[in-house]
Order: C-alpha cells, then sequence, then structure tokens
C-alpha cells in the first residue's frame, strides 16, 4: 500500500471536526468512469496531477453537496496506484448517508472510496481491491477492529445505516469477487505473523600476526583510516 496525506481542509465536514471513536468501516466506490485520484483530492502535491476542472473534494461543499470521505484509492498522474488519506481517522466523515436506522457515518464508520473506471479492466481493478485490503488490515491494527467490521455501502443500506447505493457489490463480482472475499482477504493478512527480525552477523578476518608491536599497531591504524572496524590481539 502506498499511502499517502493530504487533507481536505477546505471541506465543511473537515473544518467541523467532530470527533468520533471509529468502531469500523465502510467500503465505497465513486460510481463515476474516473480512475484518476485527482478528480476528488486536491491541489496536486506533485503525483496527483493538476485538475483543471478544480472540481476536487477540497472545497467547503463539492458540487453544493455535503460529502467528505476519510480516503481514496486510485491512479497518481504516473498510472500508479495510491491511497490518500483526506480526513483525520477519527473524524465524522460524510459518506454514508442514512438508512432506517441512522447513519454509519454517526456510528463511527471510517469511509473510504475506490475510484471507479469502466468496471472492466481487471488489471486495475485488481490493484485497487490489493490496495482497498492493506488499507483495511492497516486500519484493523489501528483501531483493534477485525475483518468483522467491514460493510460495503450495500450492505449499510441492508443494515439500515446507509443510503441506498450498490457500491461495491455492482462492481466486485465482474471479477469473482464479493465483500465475503474481501473480508476473508483482511483477514489473512491480519493473521500473518511478523518474522522476528534477523540479528545481524559479523564476520571477522584476520589479516596477519606480527612479532613487532609498532608493525601491528601500524597496519590497524592504516585500516582504520580507511573505514575498518580493527582490533588487536595480543598472545
Amino acid at each position: 500500500m502506498k499511502l499517502k496525506q493530504l487533507f481536505l481542509k477546505n471541506n465543511e465536514c473537515y473544518i467541523r471536526n467532530e470527533k468520533m471513536t471509529p468502531k469500523g468501516i465502510m467500503v465505497h466506490s465513486t460510481g463515476a468512469n474516473n480512475p484518476s485520484l485527482k478528480r476528488y483530492v486536491g491541489p496536486d502535491d506533485g503525483e496527483l496531477g493538476v485538475n483543471k476542472y478544480n472540481n476536487h473534494w477540497n472545497q467547503y461543499r463539492p458540487s453544493g453537496r455535503q460529502v467528505c470521505v476519510h480516503a481514496f484509492i486510485g491512479k497518481l498522474d504516473n498510472g500508479n496506484i495510491a491511497t490518500y488519506q483526506t480526513l483525520p481517522w477519527d473524524i465524522v466523515g460524510w459518506h454514508s448517508g442514512s438508512g432506517s436506522k441512522g447513519s454509519a457515518n454517526r456510528l463511527g464508520y471510517i469511509g473510504f472510496e475506490i475510484c471507479e473506471d469502466g468496471l472492466n479492466d481487471k488489471t486495475y481493478f485488481d490493484k485497487v481491491y490489493l490496495e482497498a485490503v492493506e488499507l483495511c488490515v492497516y486500519l484493523c491494527k489501528m483501531y483493534k477492529l477485525t475483518e468483522k467490521d467491514i460493510i460495503c455501502h450495500s450492505e449499510g443500506h441492508k443494515q439500515g445505516i446507509a443510503s441506498n447505493h450498490a457500491d461495491v457489490m455492482h462492481w466486485f463480482p465482474r471479477h469473482g469477487k464479493s465483500m465475503d472475499t474481501f473480508r476473508a482477504d483482511v483477514k489473512k493478512l491480519l493473521e500473518v505473523k511478523p518474522t522476528e527480525t534477523e540479528k545481524p552477523k559479523y564476520y571477522r578476518v584476520q589479516v596477519g600476526a606480527f612479532s613487532n608491536k609498532a608493525n601491528a599497531e601500524k597496519l590497524a591504524a592504516e585500516l582504520k583510516a580507511k573505514g575498518y572496524s580493527t582490533y588487536i590481539v595480543y598472545s
């Protein structure tokens, strides 16, 4: 995962700065054929590229709407995939809307968007899918969550805590994935045990023996001047 940070400080959501305790993660996708991060994240930081329409979300109400998410996943200007954190994780985002039982926003859900393309490019899908899995693993470790705490927008609607959107189940199945496989992939990475850092190994080389102490000290000094670690053993 390539995680960068560019807070949408001009967005009303960021300005309000309503704190929350993260309790879950909601996966969204943008619903528009534009995989470029610069469509939503701005201004250009040297990697995003310039949004010539200036319609990114770093403005008070983008297109007149009260919307903001915690992160976006998509393409940089060079075509590589990255994640941009756009809100502090512990601020109430405006991403879920409301359902019959309330709003995931108010229930502590971190929400992020995956930038959609035409939905048929498997290479792009596989890259952003893996990026999203790794982002969720990162957030689960940070806030002591599990894969069971992850839902998508459409699942949120079924639970009564989000508006009626199809994402991401209009896209994932096209490439043999679902939210169940997504959660399973997050679980696999969460269960990976980090390997113990290997201790450095030292290999000692003896360069010679001298009957004259001054000669030994001279060689040791010459080697030390060249950056070698030296010592003299007297026997």
